[in-house]
């Protein structure tokens, strides 16, 4: 692999319109704790999965969601599987994720 294919990511960013953003964050990153590598707190977490990695920020009325992988079809998976989940612990309300 050449380095510009290394550097080379493929990206995306949702803002999930949400108060409860901070909780979604540590149920994902607790959810996930014990299979990959997970850091976060009340406000940050970051996952590194096989697909690629998702980095949360929790802010007061949104989640922002930033994903990256090695390649447009991981990209696209990786969004389902991360919208799965919060969709899951998020079934009091109902969430849109527009992802950019």
């Amino acid at each position: 692999m050449n380095s510009q294919s290394r550097n080379a990511m493929e990206t995306s960013r949702a803002t999930v319109n949400t108060v409860h953003a901070s909780r979604y964050l540590q149920q994902l990153c607790k959810h996930w704790a014990h299979k990959f590598e997970t850091e976060y707190d009340s406000v940050n977490g970051r996952i590194v999965l096989p697909l690629g990695e998702a980095r949360l920020t929790a802010e007061p009325e949104s989640l922002v969601i930033d994903l990256a992988t090695e390649d447009a079809a991981s990209l696209a998976t990786l969004r389902e599987v991360v919208a799965s989940h919060i969709e899951r612990f998020a079934f009091r309300e109902t969430l849109h994720f527009d992802w950019a």
